[in-house]
């Protein structure tokens, strides 16, 4: 198993060092000169040289990715061209925003899709059925922008039984701030939990049918203990997937979400960054989802490991 676990260590670095050059890379493919954004059109070529020797964009492009890596290590993603506020600051005042949507969200699609992909497999060609098959499908379908558009619509504006907009700490006023997101996390869940009950169906439809089955009912076990404790067990490995998956939620967030409900965001952030040319902006905010995507990988690969020893042993 600790090999298992340093091979997919050293992968996940590997990947992680190939979205820091994709991040990187930004700077140079985006149009436009950086100094003459940061300092506008009427500055003077003085100004223009000044400036680019304290960026180090005088420099050879390998040394400008080493300095840059280097000072990402160390926290450092340098200094917003938009906001005039280090990148770091902005990251640690949104990402904590995009956290707590992210995970009510997470968790609120694994209790209600893994559930139900369950009971549709169990009962399956009944009106149960029908219904949780039809619902996962419309889900998927939905776009999310309209779903929060109609929310707004019917609860906000006709019922005012929620907040339009906005995102209030729930350290500062907890009640306030569940209502403000009932919303957003129901935008946020409604595919997941789709997405998460048509694949749950698909794999317990097949492991169901295994002889191991079988020979778990005729032993005389509870239909119960034969579902979760065989059946689920076995069939949960594609579904760890999706959840992996789910990852670049809880940093990127959903940038239709954010920008429908005005949540203050990572999502909000990176746009702002790419409409405004902030590179400085776009390149942390790449590498940070780029490194929590990479981490979720690395935790989902781990638990296959966990879940079917099958796994750690083939990829000897």
């Amino acid at each position: 198993m600790a090999k298992f676990i340093l091979r997919r260590l050293i992968q996940t670095v590997i990947v992680i060092v190939l979205v820091s050059l994709i991040a990187f890379s930004i700077l140079h493919m985006m149009p436009g000169d950086p100094v003459l954004i940061i300092l506008g059109e009427e500055a003077s070529q003085a100004q223009i040289d000044t400036l680019r020797h304290e960026l180090g964009l005088d420099q050879p492009v390998l040394v400008q990715y080493m300095r840059w890596f280097t000072n990402m290590l160390q926290g450092d993603f340098g200094r917003s061209i938009l906001y005039h506020r280090d990148v770091a600051d902005l990251i640690a005042t949104r990402l904590p925003i995009t956290l707590h949507l992210g995970l009510i969200a997470f968790i609120l699609s694994a209790l209600i899709g893994i559930p139900a992909g369950v009971l549709s497999a169990v009962r399956r060609g009944d009106f149960l059925d029908s219904l949780i098959t039809v619902s996962a499908n419309i889900g998927i379908a939905v776009p999310m922008f309209w779903l929060g558009i109609l929310g707004i619509y019917l609860f906000a504006l006709k019922l005012a039984w929620l907040p339009v907009q906005g995102y209030t700490s729930p350290f500062d006023d907890f009640w306030l701030n569940t209502k403000q997101l009932i919303m957003p996390a129901t935008c946020l869940t409604v595919v997941p939990v789709a997405v998460l009950a048509r694949q749950t169906r698909s794999s317990m439809l097949e492991v169901l049918q295994q002889d191991y089955i079988r020979t778990a009912r005729s032993k005389g076990l509870r239909e119960r203990a034969v579902i979760m404790g065989h059946g689920l067990k076995n069939a949960i490995i594609p579904v760890v997937t999706l959840l992996g998956l789910q990852a670049r939620y809880l940093v990127g967030g959903s940038i239709l979400v954010e920008t429908v409900f005005n949540i203050p965001g990572m999502g909000r952030l990176m746009v702002h960054g790419v409409f405004n040319q902030d590179f400085v902006i776009v390149q942390a905010g790449i590498i940070v989802i780029g490194i929590v995507v990479a981490l979720a990988n690395l935790a989902v690969d781990i638990s296959y490991g966990c879940l079917d020893p099958r796994i750690r042993y083939d990829d000897r």
